[in-house]
């Protein structure tokens, strides 16, 4: 498993693969190499985030603490896709409060939460126009989602955001008969 020059795989993770790492979303494993910290030798996965311009170093021994996993399989991203086409979920509680929600099921890194997330925070043509605080939140979930679809699906993140639109508009209460529960959810904000 180890070559004299440098290890190819740990964890279950290797090399040149896509994973998802829950703060940042999909990123891509460029190197695992071996750094001296405080006398100590660590040895690290270096991350590359290409959309971010990021490059992270975690600690092999320290990948399954913080969240990081493999891409999601094609079944768990076909259930994230069912779950946008669900009725949005909205808790009648302080925009504060549901926000702070929404922020850890988008950093969970769990695809089908983050596409909670984006169907509940969802606003079709004929919906009141969202805050600038929950268009940000929907954003942050859209982007997550697209990129682990696009990665996973071999697609560009364009046509992953066209298949998580169309799921979406397939859900009830996207047409104009939904004005009455726009009501309830306007109420709820």
């Amino acid at each position: 498993m180890t070559t004299p020059k440098k290890a190819t795989q740990r964890q279950g993770f290797k090399t040149s693969e896509y994973i998802v790492y829950p703060a940042h979303g999909v990123g891509q494993i460029v190197a695992i190499e071996e750094q001296e910290v405080a006398g100590l030798k660590l040895e690290l996965f270096v991350i590359n985030f290409v959309k971010d311009k990021m490059t992270l170093r975690v600690p092999t021994a320290k990948a399954a603490s913080v969240g990081m996993r493999k891409l999601a399989e094609g079944a768990l991203v076909k259930r994230a896709l069912e779950t946008l086409k669900g009725r949005a979920r909205i808790k009648r509680t302080m925009w504060s409060r549901r926000a702070q929600e929404y922020e850890a099921k988008i950093n969970s890194g769990d695809i089908v939460a983050i596409a909670e997330v984006v169907r509940d925070l969802f606003r079709s043509e004929s919906q009141p126009e969202q805050s600038y605080s929950e268009r940000q939140l929907y954003e942050a979930a859209l982007d997550r989602l697209s990129r682990e679809i696009a990665a996973v699906q071999r697609i560009t993140e364009t046509e992953a955001i066209k298949e998580i639109e169309a799921a979406l508009a397939k859900g009830p209460r996207r047409g104009p008969k939904g004005a009455n529960e726009e009501l309830v959810e306007d109420e709820a904000a």
